[in-house]
């Protein structure tokens, strides 16, 4: 089990989902992925719980702040992306044309943070380490191990990473687009297209490697969750489906064909 240190700088860091039922939501992932949890307090006032395997951070929870949950907001996961100097990249942001959700601020001892949105309004965090430095463990079953911009403007979404992250960019044989910093893949790019509908909006998602996806998808159903996009090869990588948790978050589950890359920063 490698044990990520510190990530570099432009790489995805962290998952944390945003939802309307914390308890139900605490049981239905550790159901599901074999999570240990602990409510963290924090100076809102609202719990942050921490999910984590053998002691290790692998992602988080808290309650969907409570205009949104007027609003009809479904659960949502969020992706950040590690830098040294959150303010900085705050600035890249808008001069790169997209939007500053939340400016750059202190979460206690754990970090600063910053919340955007690229030109095509898929919303993602920014986020400087200090005692928090994100997922522990990545790229091994039940953990993280890959984040994917679902957009309807690919060339604007890249223009906008590379003027941020100094991301480049490759693709594979069907024409997925791969991002890449310093040399390592690390995130994909889709095109959506009329297939999608418009009800879902430009959004970063997240997977979440499995070792046996027709028994992790029979374990979502029978946690309550819901099959979006039933078990479907991914090429010569592996297959994938797209799940929703009973309170509606959305995120992908995928058992890979061979080895998947180690983790970053380790």
């Amino acid at each position: 089990m490698q044990v990520v240190k510190n990530y570099p700088n432009g790489v995805f860091c962290w998952v944390d989902l945003a939802t309307t039922d914390p308890e139900a939501a605490k049981a239905f992932y550790t159901g599901l992925f074999g999570w240990e949890y602990e409510d963290l307090p924090t100076d809102m006032g609202i719990p942050y719980t921490m999910f984590r395997i053998e002691g290790k951070n692998v992602t988080a929870l808290s309650a969907m702040m409570s205009d949104m949950q007027a609003q009809g907001v479904p659960p949502y996961w969020s992706s950040y992306i590690k830098h040294d100097n959150v303010d900085a990249v705050a600035a890249k942001v808008t001069e790169a044309g997209g939007t500053l959700m939340m400016p750059p601020s202190d979460v206690m001892d754990s970090g600063r943070m910053a919340f955007a949105q690229d030109p095509t309004g898929a919303a993602f965090g920014i986020w400087q380490p200090a005692g928090h430095i994100g997922a522990e463990l990545v790229n091994m079953p039940n953990t993280l191990v890959w984040n994917e911009l679902q957009t309807r403007d690919s060339e604007a979404a890249k223009a906008f990473y590379s003027a941020v992250f100094d991301w480049t960019y490759g693709s594979d044989s069907s024409g997925y687009i791969l991002c890449q910093e310093n040399g390592r893949t690390q995130a994909g790019i889709i095109q959506m297209d009329e297939n999608w509908g418009d009800e879902i909006p430009n959004n970063w998602g997240v997977y979440f490697m499995v070792t046996d996806l027709a028994a992790s998808v029979a374990k979502v159903k029978e946690l309550g969750g819901n099959i979006i996009v039933p078990p479907t090869a991914a090429g010569e990588m592996g297959k994938f489906s797209v799940v929703q948790d009973p309170q509606g978050g959305a995120f992908t589950i995928m058992q890979f064909d061979g080895p998947v890359d180690s983790p970053p920063g380790v």
